[in-house]
């Protein structure tokens, strides 16, 4: 069951397409208040409030995880190894999966980024097992060749870790097949790659697909969902990160419903000193400025890598959960409990949302 852990005082309107939400402050106007943001408790980038988690974990990191040996796990992107103070959390999520004993497959469009940071993960965890496989998750023929590679192995597939994003960038771009760059990388990748690998997964014991959102989600317009009629990349990143919630949610009720026995966890970093603002809008956007000129706001990537590794990983995580950061209203700081926005819970949006991703990604997924 999805959690539900706030008062109906701290519920938004339900109206996913409203004019009032339309009217609401965008995410560039709302990351200008994050240094006042950070004081009063009300930081926010996106089409959505960020209400303060309400139940807490203890705390866990990744030194509780529990032996990964004989499990194999795919983290999506992955290759940010650090580089001028910035990392990715993909590469943390790998080097903590090693380092437990994880057979882990970083899979990325770079392969020369791809091997370096395995060549660095190497040098922390000299054991570790891990290699690389191309993925571009904007080309579907590309997901396909993958997973042929994957079951072509002959190795078992446990966790599946849908790490890979990016922000868009000022003016839109699309895929090489047409689509919409942000939606094709966020949302109908990490949904083609689930669908097609799921046989695989199945036939592990206790297998996990971890969905990554944001600590702020947009809506969904059926009408324009790759922002062919109005594109503003702060909107384009926000709807993908609520298509991920509905996405893992739905996931796991069709899991229950048919037996798969995948336990789908939604989860998100908070606000991490990644490089998704510099390839996105870059520095000199504003989000970039508030990258620079408020430091304090964002967290190491090595923590915000933890709410993905304890879904992945711990006894205790539960399906149909959606773990983010505990603290500064949930946007750094040790794995808890997320606050799921009202949309998130609609299950008629979800099946919905579902339907038309299977269209889109010509996979079928029920």
């Amino acid at each position: 069951m999805v959690p539900n852990n706030r008062s109906s005082s701290d519920r938004p309107a339900k109206d996913n397409g409203s004019a009032e939400q339309r009217r609401r402050p965008s995410r560039r106007s709302l990351f200008a208040m994050a240094a006042v943001g950070v004081a009063a408790g009300t930081v926010g980038f996106g089409a959505a409030r960020i209400t303060a988690p309400g139940a807490e974990l203890p705390d866990w990191t990744a030194a509780d995880m529990p032996s990964l040996v004989g499990r194999r796990a795919i983290v999506t992107g992955a290759n940010g190894y650090p580089d001028e103070g910035r990392s990715g959390l993909g590469y943390h999520q790998a080097l903590a999966l090693a380092t437990a004993g994880a057979n882990v497959t970083i899979a990325s469009r770079n392969r020369e980024r791809g091997e370096e940071a395995i060549r660095r993960i190497r040098a922390e965890a000299p054991e570790a097992d891990l290699h690389f496989e191309t993925l571009d998750l904007t080309d579907l023929g590309s997901i396909n060749l993958f997973v042929r590679r994957v079951e072509d192995s002959g190795q078992n597939l446990d966790l599946l870790v849908n790490n890979a994003g990016v922000q868009g960038r000022l003016q839109r771009e699309e895929s090489q097949d047409g689509s919409e760059r942000v939606f094709a990388t966020n949302a109908r990748g990490p949904f083609a790659l689930s669908a097609q690998l799921r046989p695989l997964l199945q036939e592990a014991d206790a297998p996990r697909i971890v969905w990554t959102s944001s600590p702020r989600v947009g809506s969904i317009d059926f009408d324009d969902l790759q922002k062919e009629r109005t594109y503003d990349y702060g909107q384009a990143y926000d709807d993908t990160k609520l298509g991920n919630l509905l996405m893992a949610f739905e996931c796991e009720r069709r899991s229950k419903v048919g037996g798969w026995g995948i336990t789908s966890i939604a989860v998100h970093p908070g606000v991490c000193r990644t490089n998704i603002v510099v390839n996105g809008p870059g520095l000199d956007s504003p989000e970039g400025r508030r990258f620079r000129f408020v430091p304090p706001l964002w967290q190491d990537p090595a923590i915000g890598a933890l709410p993905a590794l304890y879904a992945a990983t711990s006894p205790q995580a539960s399906g149909g959960a959606y773990y983010g950061p505990k603290q500064l209203r949930g946007l750094n700081g040790l794995p808890g409990f997320a606050i799921v926005p009202d949309s998130a819970q609609d299950v008629e949006l979800a099946s919905r949302y579902w339907t038309v991703m299977e269209d889109l990604a010509s996979v079928s997924f029920s």
